[in-house]
Parts: structure tokens; C-alpha cells; sequence
């Protein structure tokens, strides 16, 4: 995988045009995945940008890699007139605000059907368009508390946030592009468009699929470090090494776990209770944790190297980089000097590829207007009434 930016649209997306609002988290993921598949994104920033005082710059803001930043004011008759332009050779729109702000904006997805019949108008908001908090704010943690995934993640005192990767990115995100491709994938059929209703909320109760079906079968219970993958097994859990650093196990299957046994040194002794003897979990984690505080990381990993155990390092994310396994295959990039996660997954003959470093805020807007069908004269229209460009 090349380490570079390219110009070359490539990738199985490449024809997809796509208009981002430009919004935080789990939108901006979206767009940066299909515009590494070859998507053609155009993100049209706030006028003004947000967040100035934090010592963050551009190039470092990795969810706005691979498209154009437009500046366009979406408060001006003309910003608004100019968006709707666009939208007649979109495939896609994509909505990142609070339910009704479109709306009130003259942008819902009435008019922008009315001006486009084929548009995808994806909606991406935490709770949902309705239901009795839809319009409350909120953030991934509020999002996965109202599904239980809160409650099931932490330690037996507290429950954890796991990042904002469960609902922004996981719940979010991922069913925003998901639910856009399906959507397109139909109008190909029906050569009508609709709007998609994407809720982190639902989305990550979807992840968590599985876990439903297990509280169902009388296989979960609602206590932390109580199951299998909630840290109670002391067979699917991370433990403190010696150097204060951490591996994890999942020895999950029988004969994974007898390995496991083994390379700990515990095999053969007939006073070890069953596998899934719950009751006994507890000392057994005690047992586990005294074994690999004895060993650094490093000596444990190299003890478990080539095994079937299910056993990993815990690398923090900077250490992440340099494994064997992500530099053999790459998987890591560096782009504009900044190292980061390549474009997944991949494909055997259309590979994806980060199209460029994140853009300077407005930076293409002239440029990106014209690449979508708006004459030279028409943009120096625009930016002289100040629907378009930062306005001091």
C-alpha cells in the first residue's frame, strides 16, 4: 500500500459523488472511508470554522483526509441556491445536524428530493429523527448508555467509556455508509431516492447483537466481570505484567485453553476447576494475574509466539505502528508526514487510497465548485456576495 497521497481517484466507489456537511465524528469517518474507496466527497465546511483556540492544526485532523474543503454559507440565499446546484449530480447528501436544522435551513429533504429524485439523504444523529429526546444533545456515551453497552463495559465498580469507537464509529459511521450504499444500490432499480434515518443509538445496539440473543438464552447476565467477554472469564481478559505493561487472552475454545494451561505452566494439575466454572472464575483470575505479573511483557509474548492461544500484546497506539504484523502488511501510512491507519478493507483489483492530506479549511472551494459543473464566473459571483469563502 503505497505511503503517499495520490490525485488519482481510484478504488470501487471511484464515481460516487457525495456532499458532506461538515459535522464531527461519526459523519466525518463516513466520508473519509468512501472517499479512500474512490468516492468523489465534497465537504462543505461552516463559514467559519470552529474550534480555533486548540492547538490542533489541519493536517493532523485525519477525519477530513482524501476530499475538498468548500466553504459555503449556508445562512445566504445564494450559499443555499449554490448547495442545491450541487446536489443535481450528487449521488448522496449527507446531514450531520440535529433533527429540523435542515429544515429551517430550506434544505430538508423535501426540497432537495424536489430538486434531485435520485439523492440519497442520509441523516446521521445520535438518538434518531424522532421519539421523545430527538432533538436533545448528546454525545457516544449518552448514545450507548440508552442500549445497555455502558452498563456492560468497566469494571465490576464503574462502567467504562470505550472511547467514542462503539457509537460514533462503530454505530455510526459504519451503518451511515452501510445505509447510503444500500439506499444507492436500490435507486440503481427503482431510480428513486429516500432518505436514510441513521441512529447511533440503534446502530449500536445493533454491534451488540449477539449480546441480546445470549440475554435471551439466560446466557448474559447484567453484572460486569460476570461473562465471558466482559473480563469475568479469566480466560478472556487482560492482565498487568511485570514492566507494568499489559497482554490480553482470549483463550475461549477448549483446546486453546488447555495451550494456554500449558505455556503457564498450570497443565496437569487436577485441582484446577472446569473452564466455565463461573463460581471459581474469581480466584482463578487472581491465579492468572499473580502468574503473568512474574514476566514482562516481552518474555510473555515471546513464550506465546506461535501458538493457538488467542494471546496478544497490548500495544498503546503509538507503540501500534511498529508491530510486525501491521508493517508487514502496511497497514499503516504516512501522509503528509502524519502516520495513520491506510484505507480498509482491501480490494484484490480497485484498491482504495488516500486520495490527499486533510485540506486547509475553504482551501478548494473554488476549485471544487468548478470540478462540479459551476462556471468561472458564476464562483467570482458567489464569493463577491459572500455566500462562499471565510468572511471576515
Amino acid at each position: 500500500m503505497s505511503g503517499t497521497s495520490t490525485n488519482e481517484k481510484r478504488g470501487p466507489l471511484e464515481g460516487l459523488k457525495v456532499i458532506e456537511l461538515a459535522g464531527i465524528g461519526p459523519a466525518p469517518l463516513a466520508c473519509t472511508l468512501l472517499a479512500d474507496m474512490g468516492a468523489e466527497v465534497i465537504r462543505i465546511d461552516r463559514n467559519r470554522p470552529s474550534g480555533l483556540g486548540s492547538p490542533r492544526t489541519t493536517k493532523t485532523d485525519l477525519l477530513r483526509r482524501s476530499r475538498p474543503s468548500v466553504s459555503i454559507d449556508l445562512k445566504h440565499p445564494k450559499g443555499v441556491a449554490a448547495l442545491m446546484k450541487l446536489l443535481e449530480s450528487a449521488d448522496a447528501l449527507i446531514d450531520p445536524f440535529r433533527p429540523g436544522v435542515m429544515e429551517k435551513l430550506g434544505l430538508g429533504p423535501d426540497e432537495c428530493l424536489a430538486r434531485n429524485p435520485r439523492l440519497v439523504y442520509a441523516r446521521m444523529t445520535g438518538w434518531g429523527q424522532d421519539g421523545p429526546i430527538a432533538h436533545s444533545a448528546g454525545h457516544d456515551l449518552n448514545y450507548i448508555s440508552l442500549t445497555g453497552i455502558s452498563h456492560a463495559i468497566g469494571s465490576r465498580d464503574l462502567p467504562t467509556p470505550p472511547l467514542n469507537v462503539v457509537g460514533d464509529m462503530g454505530g455510526g459511521a459504519m451503518f451511515l455508509c452501510f445505509g447510503i450504499l444500500s439506499a444507492i444500490y436500490e435507486c440503481q432499480g427503482s431510480g428513486k431516492g429516500q432518505v436514510v434515518d441513521v441512529s447511533m443509538t440503534e446502530g449500536s445496539a445493533f454491534l451488540a447483537l449477539g449480546v441480546y440473543g445470549a440475554l435471551a438464552a439466560g446466557q448474559w447476565k447484567d453484572e460486569r466481570e460476570s461473562n465471558i467477554l466482559d473480563g469475568g472469564a479469566h480466560f478472556y481478559r487482560c492482565y498487568r505484567t511485570q514492566d507494568d505493561k499489559f497482554v490480553s487472552v482470549a483463550s475461549i475454545e477448549p483446546k486453546f485453553y488447555a495451550i494456554l494451561l500449558e505455556k503457564l505452566g498450570l497443565a496437569g494439575d487436577n485441582s484446577l476447576p472446569g473452564q466455565l466454572d463461573r463460581e471459581k472464575w474469581p480466584e482463578m483470575c487472581e491465579r492468572f494475574a499473580a502468574l503473568f505479573a512474574g514476566k514482562t511483557r516481552d518474555e510473555w509474548t515471546e513464550i506465546m509466539a506461535g501458538t493457538d492461544i488467542c494471546f496478544a500484546p497490548v500495544l498503546t497506539v503509538a507503540e501500534s505502528f511498529d508491530h510486525p504484523q501491521n508493517r508487514a502488511r502496511g497497514s499503516y501510512v504516512e501522509v503528509g508526514g502524519i502516520r495513520q491507519p491506510g484505507p480498509a478493507p482491501r480490494f484484490s483489483r480497485t484498491p482504495g487510497a488516500i486520495q490527499s492530506p486533510p485540506p486547509e479549511y475553504g482551501a478548494q472551494t473554488e476549485a471544487a465548485l468548478q470540478d462540479w459543473g459551476f462556471g468561472t464566473e458564476e464562483v467570482e459571483a458567489l464569493r463577491a456576495e459572500k455566500a462562499i469563502g471565510w468572511q471576515d
